[in-house]
């Protein structure tokens, strides 16, 4: 089982580097590993569960779902010498919020940490879709300069956001000329997004 929990964290490393969230990848591994050996201690080593990880908005979000609703995890004080008991400990103290949710035959048990959106902008440049989408904006701006790097400043932000949505604009004329339902289009793009944005390992 050793084995099996070291796999998802370097999976899930591979993730949030990905993603661009280097200073959560410890504080972030540990509450993984944590959330899977509560499962494997209180719910048997065999028990089928699933991790996710999923990034929405300002909060990274770790998920371990397994088919066992009776067995909940609880925070507890645990002694200096005691061998076990730690766990949900740990993930209180380094995660900004956790719990639990019932549904029906199973359970899921999360943890979330804080993304400052704002200083990690730069950070999320290397993912090859947003090199790709800076590139078409740069485009778009007609500044001759980069909106990669924008300097918090309001026209600074102002512009990236119209070169953002004239591009989508264009797309959706694009879409229209070639016959295709441009809601559609908009449902289908967002399907895929919503996917990219959430990390399932098995």
């Amino acid at each position: 089982m050793a084995e099996q929990v070291a796999a998802l964290r370097r999976a899930l490393r591979v993730h949030l580097e990905y993603w661009g969230l280097h200073d959560l990848t410890d504080a972030a591994e540990i509450c993984a590993s944590e959330l899977v050996t509560n499962v494997i201690k209180h719910v048997g080593p065999e028990t089928p569960s699933t991790l996710v990880a999923s990034l929405g908005g300002s909060r990274l979000r770790i998920e371990v779902h397994d088919p066992d609703a009776r067995a909940l995890p609880t925070l507890t004080c645990a002694s200096l010498d005691a061998e076990g008991g730690r766990g949900m400990a740990l993930i209180d103290s380094l995660s900004d919020r956790w719990g639990v949710e019932l549904a029906g035959d199973h359970k899921v048990t999360w943890c979330e940490f804080p993304v400052d959106v704002t200083q990690n902008v730069g950070r999320y440049m290397p993912m090859p879709r947003l090199a790709r989408a800076t590139d078409v904006l740069n485009l778009y701006s007609g500044s001759g300069g980069t909106l990669d790097s924008v300097g918090r400043s309001r026209l600074a932000v102002a512009q990236a956001e119209d070169a953002a949505f004239n591009a989508i604009t264009d797309l959706l004329h694009w879409f229209r000329a070639q016959g295709w339902d441009v809601d559609d289009a908009l449902d289908r793009a967002q399907s895929h997004f919503d996917a990219e944005c959430e990390l399932r390992l098995p």
